[in-house]
């Protein structure tokens, strides 16, 4: 169990935030494979956008009894502040701040992981954050500017001398963006460091992966990111992986598209048919990847523009996939 503010997290296995893909219905559906945390998408600091329904979406809580953990973006320490209360005001549990993003569009206002060459800029804002909310304030961040500045350690030392509770640790610079392999050594260096919970990322893909970066780092957990996009399940392979524990047989074809239309439906009751049935295409594509005509199936589904004729598509696939063959 780890141990965020006055919060028990029951298993060491998060889900990470990432931008459109996080929403509430992802996260539910993460929470019910065994996910031990999940943290929104990221959300702007700028409050004049919680108006719009893209952040609205954002920040609704998840069908799940894990803590509500909202994740907000900014460089400006009082803009941060006003957000974080905010969104305690609206239910968040835990405020995480992202200093981990290594987007171009983040990074150009020097958000994300623009901020850990600014060391002082960082300080400024967690201290603002954390003396503006009464709910503990994680961190999330990279290794450090660039493979020949990294300066993860320091910036783990400073949070924590700010109040930040927990640390997730992503094992790339921010120039590195996800080229490259992760490495761990500098996660382990911060584990060494610190005294709050560190939660290593960056490559973990099943339960040797966790079991292997556990090992090296000594975190107290793992974080998965990509690993489980289209494959929810993931986290219930981990656990049983770390529980020393038979790792569950991977789903067969039919419960595949038994948890997609689940999820496709949680899709578009959150935001509505038109926007709900276009940001599925993307989870589509991850579910069916690897399997026998998939290629035709995306192209097909993809002009599907009803839920009614997006869920009867997927329904059909992932019965009978040989009627989506390419003709010789």
């Amino acid at each position: 169990m780890i141990e965020i503010g006055t919060h028990t997290i029951q298993n060491p296995v998060f889900l990470a935030p990432m931008a459109g893909i996080t929403d509430r219905a992802f996260r539910s559906l993460c929470a019910r494979e065994g996910a031990g945390y999940a943290a929104s998408e990221m959300i702007s600091s700028d409050t004049l956008l919680y108006a719009t329904a893209k952040t609205r979406h954002r920040i609704v809580r998840a069908d799940n009894a894990l803590p509500h953990a909202v994740q907000i973006a900014g460089a400006e320490p009082a803009a941060m502040a006003e957000a974080a209360a905010l969104n305690v005001a609206h239910g968040a549990e835990i405020i995480d701040i992202n200093m981990g993003c290594p987007a171009k569009k983040v990074c150009n206002r020097q958000a994300g992981s623009a901020l850990l060459a600014y060391p002082d800029q960082v300080r400024a804002i967690l201290r603002a954050v954390v003396a503006s909310v009464d709910v503990p304030v994680t961190l999330k961040i990279r290794t450090g500017p660039t493979p020949e500045t990294r300066n993860g350690v320091d910036i783990a030392r400073l949070a924590q001398s700010c109040g930040i509770a927990c640390l997730a640790v992503h094992g790339r610079t921010r120039s590195d963006r996800f080229k490259g392999c992760a490495e761990y050594d500098t996660i382990a260096a911060i584990v060494d460091a610190v005294s709050i919970p560190v939660i290593a990322n960056g490559d973990i893909q099943n339960g040797d992966d966790a079991l292997a970066v556990l090992k090296h780092t000594k975190a107290a957990g793992v974080m998965i990111g990509r690993a489980a996009q289209g494959n929810p399940w993931v986290f219930r392979e981990i656990n049983a992986t770390l529980a020393g524990e038979p790792v569950p047989d991977r789903p067969d074809i039919t419960e595949t598209g038994q948890t997609l239309l689940t999820h496709l439906s949680d899709c578009h009751d959150l935001y509505g048919e038109y926007r709900g049935v276009r940001i599925a295409r993307k989870h589509i594509a991850w579910y069916c990847k690897g399997i026998v005509n998939a290629a035709a199936f995306r192209q097909a589904v993809n002009q599907a523009e009803s839920a009614a004729d997006q869920l009867k598509m997927v329904e059909a696939f992932f019965t009978q996939p040989d009627q989506f063959a390419v003709a010789a």
